[in-house]
């Protein structure tokens, strides 16, 4: 694991502000919320005023416009940061995962028996899942590093897969390999669009993941790499969001002020980015392969960037 840097001061954590309620372009996914209701932008409090040319909430109340109510802060985004999973790409529904890593341990599983199995698994704990009930007191340790260091990640997965029953030989680690290869993610379906918008307009990007693992080879995979300028991850830099030196240091290597960069992400985590000045976008949750809300970041990353 690389050496981490020293950690940068850090700012004073600041009040987050919906910036935008609604968001042309957004869509909730078919498994997600609707448009505009489960998420939003949001900047830090001391961000640049919005135009002064632009109608103010009164005015726009009058007006009746269908923006009425709705405050916008514009600012110049030089550069666009993602997190990666449940961003950009999710990992495979349960059922494929389970019947897929049986089949490498040489065991055909039918559909009724691989959800069953996927189930429980996944209650347990899956890498991409939710977070499990309980953590076994012989995985503290690993959980609690599991994004700072790949054996840790790697020993708190396939710890938790072990205390399912699978009566399979090698299940766990035929599970987590799975998680390991491009074949156990789906891209999101406006990611590769939205990535390519983005760098056409001269913006720069970044991926900022909580991750125990490298991720490069599923954008290579997917055809996404040619986008991405910089990856800051997790368990090479020593530093895991929410932390703000995880921010601090992927605008640094972007070569960019926390003010003109704008962090995309599913999570509460990622938008603590504001805490360093730049603006926050959360996407909804969407089911594998589906739009989740990406296309509405080019709207919010304005007009192209000039050098």
């Amino acid at each position: 694991m690389a050496a981490a840097t020293g950690r940068a001061p850090t700012p004073t954590p600041r009040r987050l502000r919906r910036a935008v309620g609604h968001v042309p372009g957004g869509s909730g996914g078919s498994d997600g919320p609707p448009a505009g209701e489960a998420y939003g932008a949001f900047v830090p409090e001391q961000a640049e005023p919005p135009n002064p040319g632009a109608p103010t909430e009164t005015e726009a109340s009058e007006s009746g416009s269908p923006d009425a109510g709705t405050e916008l802060v514009m600012r110049r985004t030089d550069a666009v940061l993602f997190d990666f999973h449940g961003t950009l790409a999710q990992v495979e529904d349960g059922v494929t995962w389970v019947r897929a890593a049986a089949a490498e341990c040489g065991t055909a599983l039918d559909v009724a028996s691989a959800t069953i199995l996927a189930d429980r698994l996944v209650t347990a704990g899956r890498a991409g899942g939710p977070l499990p009930a309980r953590v076994p007191p012989r995985l503290i340790e690993v959980w609690a590093n599991r994004d700072l260091y790949e054996y840790a990640h790697r020993a708190a997965f396939t710890g938790l897969a072990e205390t399912v029953d699978t009566a399979i030989e090698g299940l766990a680690d035929a599970l987590y390999e799975r998680l390991l290869s491009p074949r156990g993610w789906r891209v999101y379906a406006d990611a590769a669009a939205t990535m390519a918008a983005l760098k056409a307009a001269g913006k720069r990007i970044g991926v900022v993941s909580n991750i125990g693992f490298d991720v490069r080879p599923i954008f290579e995979a997917y055809g996404l790499a040619d986008y991405v300028d910089v990856y800051v991850l997790s368990y090479e830099i020593g530093r895991v969001k929410p932390d703000p030196a995880i921010f601090e240091y992927a605008c640094a290597k972007l070569q960019v002020e926390p003010e003109h960069a704008l962090m995309v992400g599913d999570t509460p985590s990622d938008a603590a980015a504001v805490a360093i000045g730049c603006a926050a976008y959360v996407v909804p949750a969407a089911g594998p392969g589906h739009a989740n809300g990406l296309a509405a970041v080019c709207a919010l990353a304005g007009p192209p960037t000039l050098d």
